[in-house]
């Protein structure tokens, strides 16, 4: 358990279990991240955990990238350039982190 969060992380700052997050969880992660969450941040985060709901599976950066694409009007490459604008410090080291996801092992995060 971790004192900041009320959930068991793993040694790296990820959730355990993916089951126990919530938008307060979230909001937590994101300020020791150094982030605020704007409407831009929750729209992915959102998308993430449906995703994750539908297929259990963590989505990868090019699934976000494609969401960023229909949802906020970017092309490819600027969304990809927004994503990483958003979180500076990468997708799984923030975004999946913040969104709750357990940490992808030996996965490609574009």
């Amino acid at each position: 358990m971790n004192a900041e969060t009320d959930v068991a992380l793993d040694i790296e700052g990820y959730l355990v279990d993916p089951e126990e997050w919530n938008e307060d969880i979230a909001r937590r992660m994101a300020a020791a991240e150094g982030l605020e969450l704007t409407d831009e941040y929750w729209a992915i985060i959102r998308f993430m955990r449906d995703y994750w709901s539908e297929h259990k599976v963590i989505p990868d950066v090019r699934h976000v990238v494609a969401f960023m694409t229909e949802q906020f009007g970017y092309d490819k490459k600027m969304a990809k350039k927004r994503l990483f604008k958003l979180f500076p410090y990468g997708y799984v080291k923030q975004a999946c982190k913040i969104a709750g996801m357990q940490r992808p092992r030996a996965w490609s995060t574009g």
